[in-house]
């Protein structure tokens, strides 16, 4: 039997999380992305609200990988429906460059986080996402205080 469009969304996402966020692959943004991204709800996230071209996307994932080039996203469950597809997700990565004021420690931070992402076609057209970024400034004190 045939996979669902849902199951085909769960599984573009969950290529599109290795290729793009977790290794940088710029090269495979668009056969993951439409043409237009919004990201719907994304509070601490400077793109927050805003609808980008894939070159906009491109810029985002080149800022937000620059201080975590090693960053990962470990896929605790993926729950696809329709055109939607959402994951929850731990995340890690070294902090080799400055992030919000804090110079780079070279110590490990970690956060979790939930993402719906939404599709067309089996393009992802945006995100609504939850992410505990307390963590992350919490574990950027404590590194920048020992």
């Amino acid at each position: 039997m045939a996979p669902s469009k849902a199951e085909k969304n769960g599984h573009v996402l969950r290529a599109f999380i290795g290729d793009v966020w977790d290794r940088g692959d710029l090269t495979s943004i668009d056969g993951y992305i439409a043409p237009t991204y919004t990201v719907h709800h994304d509070p601490g996230d400077p793109w927050h609200g805003q609808t980008l071209t894939l070159e906009g996307f491109c810029e985002r994932v080149e800022t937000s990988r620059a201080p975590i080039p090693d960053q990962c996203f470990d896929i605790q469950s993926l729950t696809p429906a329709d055109d939607r597809v959402c994951i929850t997700w731990l995340w890690s990565g070294t902090h080799l460059g400055e992030i919000g004021g804090f110079t780079a420690t070279g110590k490990r931070l970690t956060m979790s986080g939930a993402t719906l992402y939404y599709f067309d076609d089996s393009k992802i057209t945006g995100h609504w996402q939850i992410a505990d970024r307390l963590t992350i400034y919490e574990q950027l004190m404590q590194n920048a205080n020992s």
